[in-house]
Order: C-alpha cells, then structure tokens, then sequence
C-alpha cells in the first residue's frame, strides 16, 4: 500500500472521531439547530442555481425536501438555468441583475467571486444574519476568512469542495503496466507514467471543455509554485511573468499533450466517465466527481482511486457553493428562510450527502457519508488551504474569465509564450 492509500486508510479511520465530534459538537442544551424554522414565514422564493442534472440536482433536491419541511408555508421554485456548466446561468443572471429583477436567491462561488457583485451593491451583507443565527461558531474559520471582504459576508456555504483531485482508473493503469499503488511526488513522475500510458496507445488523462483545462492549469501551479506562491498569484507576490510561472507552464504544456483530441465537446461529467469507463487513466476534477462513481457503484481503493494531484499532498484546495440576498430581493423573509435551511445541519447533510461534498456546518452529520468524503473531512481539517481559480474563491470574475481566454487560445495556438504574456497581461488589468 503506498503513502497516499495509506494516509487515505488513516484518513478514513480518523473521519469517524470527526464525525463523532462533529456529531457532539452541539451547545450544552443539545440544541444544534441552527434554523429559523420556528418562524411563520410563508409565500415563495425563487432559488437561482445551475444545478439542473446528475448529482447537481440530486444535492438541490434534497436540501428542498428539507426547506419544505422546515418552511412548509413558503413555494419553492426552481430557478435553475441548464447549461455551460453554469455560465449559460450566470449571463441569465448577470441580465436580470441589470434589470432590477433579481430572484429570492441565487448560488455563486464563495470567495472572490462575489467581489464584482458586491462592488456593484447587488448582494447584500449578512453579518448580522450570521451573528444572530451563531453561524459564527458552526463554520470552521478557515472558511469564515474566506467568506469575508472588509469584514462583511455576504453568502451563507452550503458545502466545501476539493479541486485538486486526481482520479483513476487501476485496471488502465495494469493494462498499460503502470503500477496502481506508485506514488508520485512530483509532476514530473506522474507525466512519467502518463507517457507510458501514452504509449500503449491509452488516453492518459482525460479533460473537457475551457473550464475544465482551467481547473487542471490551477492544479499545476499549485503543484510546481507550492500554496504560498500559488496564493501570491493573488495578492501579487508571486510574477506571472517570471520563471517559476514558466516552468508551471511549461509542465501545463506537456500535460496538455497528453489528453484526449475531443476535448472541446465534452463537459466534465464526459471526462469523468473516460475513467469510469476505462477509456482513460486519469482525471482531474474536483471531489463532486465521486458522486458519479459511486452512482455507478463502483468502489473507492478497487474500481478507483482518489488523491491529491501530485506535488500537492498535504494541500487542500478549496472552493464552497453559496448563497446571497440579492439587494432587491421579491421577499426576503423567503430568502432568508431559505438561507437558514441552507445553514442548517439537516440541510447541508441532504444536500451533501448527494452531491459528493462535504459540510460547512461541523454540526451536520456525516455518519452515512462515503469513504471518499470521510478523507475530505479529515484533510480540510488538517491540511493548508488554498483557493480555487476555476471556481471563483481565487480571483473575481474579470480576472478568472481573463484566464480562461487565455487558456483558451493556448489549447487552439500551443503558443506557450504568448500564454504567459496573456496571463501577465491578465494579472496587471485585475490585481487589486
């Protein structure tokens, strides 16, 4: 068994004492209800989401069965938009704003990526709604800092995710007599193995469309620049024009010519599915891709494998969906309800449960959850956290749709230093 099957054993084990802190980690009346559902709130709220399929919408499903339990006075209605991996929802979203017809609620990324909303006072702030509710004391502060700007937060977490996760085959892997148990340390062993993989006449390592080549770049830098250089992309320590980042491109190239010609047309859930499949050895998505294994009941350790991109052991990298108040809102005693399940135990245990992630709140249960997210618990726990790009905690959306163009335009030109000038280019216009 190698290291990381080890640390994922160990992990497993250690979940459970987790879990049962997390599980007695109520106040001293026993009273771990966070909701407001003793209020007598009643009419509709429109939630906004993209979550319209697979184990998007089986997570929004069940946190809504819990929503009509604690508010059964107040109409849901399904305001998700399909399409683009939430792109399509956010244009919607982004005219609706514009026009003063915002809905009850909508998700967004916690993190940065709510920075344009808040400059343009579309969202409002929820501090005091924290304070009141003592959500304070049930999210980790890890994620308190990085819902924070100037002090304010303005979206209530309904779950944590791990983006730098890679995903595997093993029987690709004996196919092609690469060892399932080898452990990489570095980038460069494991692009050692993706080139006999190549070899065999395999795909080494599935991808999709621009976001999902987005989300491998921010696993590479992350894995060559180390988290405080990686957190230095942002806060402008770190040179996007400099020979560290060069190298991390560099690395980003040679990874690149190693995934499948099709990429363009599929979205992650088809990238996964090379796995699952056996079409290609590796994946890297982050950890809502578990719920697509096990819905097709395969098993963590037999019919696949998960751990850290390599060369970012001991690094979580973070990324939260939430939800806002827009300013504006139809009825915002409906919103907040809404918010308050959202907050609750009850909520993020449903909705988690099936969507792969794991709580915000240490109260929810997790008992029932899976081997996969039972290591997620342990690692946020323990691990230095960092801030998805592809995902919105990093950078605000100007900046990470900048990125995007420019990993686009490398995948269809391969001109690596144009690249890095597009990203420097991109760091100069955005950078705070």
């Amino acid at each position: 068994m190698n290291r990381t099957r080890r640390a994922l054993s160990a992990l497993v084990a250690a979940g459970a004492l987790v879990l049962l802190a997390a599980c007695g980690g109520s106040d001293s009346e026993g009273n771990n209800d966070t909701s407001s559902n003793g209020d007598a709130a009643s009419g509709e709220v429109e939630v906004f989401t993209w979550w319209a399929e697979g184990s998007e919408k089986a997570g929004l499903d069940a946190l809504v069965a819990v929503f009509n339990d604690q508010y059964p006075d107040i109409k849901f209605v399904n305001g998700a938009v399909a399409g683009g991996a939430g792109s399509d929802a956010k244009n919607v979203l982004a005219s609706r704003l514009q026009t003063n017809d915002p809905p009850g609620t909508f998700q967004a990324h916690a993190g940065a990526e709510l920075t344009d909303y808040i400059n343009n006072g579309q969202i409002e702030d929820l501090t005091q709604m924290y304070e009141d509710n003592g959500w304070n004391d049930y999210f980790p502060q890890t994620l308190l800092d990085r819902l924070e700007q100037d002090g304010k937060i303005y979206s209530v977490p309904s779950n944590i995710h791990r983006a730098n996760v890679v995903w595997a085959n093993p029987a690709v892997l004996k196919d092609a007599g690469v060892d399932p148990e080898a452990t990489y340390a570095s980038l460069d062993d494991w692009i050692s193995d993706l080139q006999k993989i190549k070899a065999k006449g395999l795909i080494p390592l599935s991808i999709a469309t621009d976001w999902t080549q987005v989300h491998l770049f921010e696993t590479v830098l992350l894995a060559d620049l180390g988290a405080d250089a990686y957190n230095g992309l942002w806060d402008g320590t770190t040179d996007w024009a400099g020979d560290e980042v060069g190298a991390a491109l560099e690395d980003y190239q040679t990874l690149f010519e190693l995934t499948n010609q099709d990429r363009q047309s599929l979205d992650w859930p088809d990238a996964t599915q090379l796995v699952i499949d056996g079409d290609a050895a590796f994946n890297v998505m982050g950890d809502w891709a578990v719920a697509a294994f096990e819905e097709q009941g395969k098993k963590l350790g037999t019919d696949y494998l998960a751990y850290p991109v390599p060369g970012t052991d001991g690094v979580f990298d973070f990324l939260a969906d939430s939800f806002t108040l827009p300013v504006g809102a139809p009825d915002p005693a409906t919103t907040e309800a809404w918010l308050s399940t959202v907050a609750s135990p009850e909520g993020q245990t449903a909705f988690n449960m099936k969507k792969g992630s794991i709580p915000a709140n240490t109260q929810a249960d997790t008992s029932g959850f899976g081997d996969y997210q039972q290591t997620a618990i342990e690692s946020y726990a323990n691990d230095d956290i960092v801030s998805s790009l592809a995902h919105g905690a990093a950078a605000p959306i100007s900046w990470l749709t900048d990125i995007t163009s420019a990993v686009a335009k490398y995948g269809s030109t391969g001109d690596l230093g144009g690249f890095q000038d597009d990203l420097a280019a991109a760091a100069e216009k955005n950078a705070g």
